[in-house]
């Protein structure tokens, strides 16, 4: 129960920073929004927020007992010892603060892609990296395409490609 409550209430930490510092320092507020446009955070907010209720929903339901319990044979085949997880959890931590630094140098497409490239490499799993790098440029910019050209979002560009 405790492992299910903490990693709600992590999740809930994790989209409550990007909904509380990360969207208002970094997503610009334009002088004029036409009456029928949405503004640039609105896509952001939503998804901090869907993220943030998620999280919080999960820490409930492990409160109450509710929750996904870690099956005995998953835990017996997972042997991986708990320094290499603290090193996997320190670098995923190291790449979020790259990702939030390389946005403004790069670009939010190029620092995506280095993101979603570290977080699969992260996993451990070292069978399927050709997929992986795969998915890792194919899902930062199909999403990038989606949010410019369907919903008319903008990210930053960077300073290299500006």
């Amino acid at each position: 129960m405790t492992s299910i409550v903490l990693r709600g209430l992590g999740i809930a930490l994790f989209f409550g920073i990007v909904l509380g510092i990360l969207i208002p320092g970094y997503v610009p507020e334009p002088a004029f929004i036409p009456g029928f446009a949405l503004p640039p955070d609105f896509w952001p907010r939503v998804i901090a927020i869907a993220g943030l209720l998620f999280g919080l929903t999960a820490a409930g339901l492990g409160f109450a007992g509710q929750g996904t319990p870690v099956l005995p044979s998953e835990v017996a085949e997972d042997d991986t010892p708990k320094r290499v997880l603290l090193v996997r959890f320190g670098a995923l931590v190291a790449a979020f603060i790259a990702f939030v630094l390389l946005t403004d140098v790069i670009g939010f497409l190029g620092a995506a892609i280095l993101l979603t490239g570290a977080a699969i490499v992260l996993t451990g799993e070292r069978r399927l990296l050709a997929w992986g790098a795969g998915l890792a440029l194919i899902l930062p910019v199909g999403l990038y395409l989606f949010f410019t050209e369907a919903l008319g979002t903008q990210f930053p560009p960077g300073l290299l490609f500006n």
